[in-house]
């Protein structure tokens, strides 16, 4: 019966991990049409290229381990709260292993590229714009500069491994006692503060960046699908009035010239100023011309209905994960156990749309697995949408713009870096949305309850199951590895709550900045500072 048993479970597990290879095969899919949709044309580089699909894909892998390791906690136990046969064998524990040494590969694996490989990819092509430089003052160089974030890794590495979450028991030990204790926790937790703290840190800078784009993106995306692009043929007359315009007045300011007397120096700039802004002006027009004239054009045009469709699901689910935020920080506010324990809430008080649909999903593999990957998802094209809208910017100087097949090679990477941030903190986002889900899936357990017959005036024990919350045993749930990785510091999880709050006021700036923004320009971007803009056709699948 038990081998039977262990044989079944064995058999759904496998089929559970196939599921989850073809989704690693869908990701690496997406991850290649993505970067290659926006890289440039003109400045294509097969190293970058690949830097960028990897890193996003191992993003975007980790973030799929999440459902994994729930179904798995979840799996070892049956409805009624008991252990299922063959959980309580050491295959559970071989399981819970195996889950977190695949977070301990892929976590390892997102540091060395944040810290190390895209540093380092970028400060080569930095160096490679200058036609002087040989190839291994090129290499020599993007390793100087790269040394210095492997230095920041380091430290994180070693604030993380020594700083102990709980102090020796003897107070009055000595040094070499309380160091020997240091060695003591950091190999018998294995690694596991040293890598959640660094972990923690790259998901700070995630939250930033979520708060920055994802906000924004969340309420620009939908709006902007809805409300649509501005007339070709109206946007065109236009331009060509402002080019009537300003050749006007360089004829204005040429004609003061005619009798040889030379131009004042204000003329002079005034001059330079309206030639550079006649030559944007011819450009637009080129770029009107073919985008009029274009059969994508006309394809758009005909799907205008269903953008608006999608407009109105989009502002639909942002709602939503508004709503079910804004509720679970509440119920933080109101019945957590305070800062210093990382607004942890024992049991459920206020309940959300999303708390309470994934667990119901979570008892039909694998729904609870699409809707997270759908979350997921929802978040790359909002982010991609704020990032966009925005640009990317070093405080007040922008740096890159993101658009569609025109996006250079370091952009690209600056690009890949944000989003992978981003979906780093995703898992926190899910959380703060569904905590006792991401805990404990839908694992159950058992508690002894008394009964008072009124017939007998006897009392009788009857044991009722419950669902697992931060206050169930320690023995009878089984808590997941994702947890312990996102919660093993205290202040990062009081940090992510404040950083909610942010969340949520960043977005509702940016839906009143949506709704008071006019149309988008059919060829938006064309301006005097597109240092990527070429003279070429442009790409008509950026409208």
């Amino acid at each position: 019966m038990a081998v039977a048993a262990v044989g079944a479970a064995s058999a759904e597990l496998v089929i559970g991990w196939c599921i989850f290879g073809l989704l690693l095969l869908a990701i690496l899919a997406f991850c290649w049409i993505y970067v290659r949709k926006y890289q440039s044309q003109r400045e294509s580089e097969v190293v970058s290229t690949i830097t960028a699909i990897f890193s996003l894909a191992i993003a975007l892998i980790t973030s799929a381990l999440l459902p994994v390791d729930i179904f798995l906690v979840s799996y070892m136990k049956n409805q009624n709260g008991t252990f299922k046969v063959w959980a309580n064998a050491n295959v559970s524990r071989q399981i819970e292993d195996t889950v977190l040494y695949g977070y301990y590969t892929l976590y390892s694996v997102i540091l060395f590229c944040v810290f190390f490989w895209i540093p380092f990819v970028y400060f080569y092509y930095e160096e490679k714009d200058d036609d002087d430089t040989g190839k291994f003052t090129q290499i020599k160089t993007a390793f100087k500069y790269t040394f210095g974030f492997v230095v920041i890794c380091a430290l994180l590495l070693l604030v993380g491994a020594f700083v102990p979450l709980n102090p020796p028991s003897n107070k009055n030990s000595t040094e070499w006692e309380k160091v020997k204790f240091l060695f003591e926790e950091l190999g018998s937790s294995h690694g596991l503060a040293a890598l959640s703290f660094s972990i923690s840190s790259l998901t700070l800078i995630g939250m930033l960046a979520a708060i920055t784009y994802t906000a924004y993106g969340m309420s620009a995306l939908p709006l902007n699908l809805i409300k649509g692009t501005r007339n070709t043929a109206y946007e065109r007359l236009e331009n060509t009035e402002d080019i009537e315009e300003v050749e006007q007045h360089i004829q204005m300011i040429k004609s003061k010239s005619k009798d040889g007397r030379p131009l004042p120096a204000r003329d002079k700039r005034a001059l330079k100023q309206l030639e550079e802004k006649l030559r944007t002006l011819r450009k637009r027009e080129r770029h009107l011309d073919v985008i009029e004239n274009s059969w994508w054009t006309k394809f758009c045009a005909a799907l205008r209905p269903l953008k608006i469709i999608w407009g109105i699901f989009f502002i639909l689910v942002a709602l939503l994960f508004i709503i079910s935020l804004f509720l679970s920080n509440l119920d933080k506010a109101l019945h957590s156990a305070g800062i210093d324990s990382g607004f942890i809430i024992f049991g459920a008080n206020l309940s959300n749309p999303l708390n309470m649909l994934l667990p119901l999903l979570q008892t039909v593999f694998p729904l609870d697995y699409i809707l997270i990957t759908i979350i997921i998802m929802y978040f790359i094209f909002t982010s991609m949408a704020g990032i966009r809208s925005i640009g990317i910017w070093f405080f007040w100087i922008r740096l890159y713009k993101i658009r569609r097949g025109r996006t250079r090679p370091q952009a690209l990477l600056f690009l890949c870096m944000i989003l992978l941030l981003i979906v780093l903190h995703t898992s926190y986002m899910i959380y703060s949305l569904a905590p006792q889900y991401v805990m404990y899936g839908s694992q159950k357990y058992l508690t002894e309850s008394n009964i008072t017959y009124d017939a007998h005036k006897g009392n009788s024990t009857l044991s009722v199951s419950k669902r697992c919350d931060a206050d169930a045993p320690e023995d009878q749930c089984i808590v997941t590895r994702t947890y312990l990785f996102l919660h093993k510091f205290w202040f990062f999880s009081a940090a992510y709550y404040f950083g909610n709050w942010a969340f949520l006021g960043v977005f509702m700036i940016g839906l009143i900045v949506s709704c008071c923004k006019g149309k988008k320009s059919v060829i938006e971007g064309v301006d005097e500072d597109d240092s990527d803009l070429s003279d070429d056709e442009p790409s008509l699948h950026s409208v």
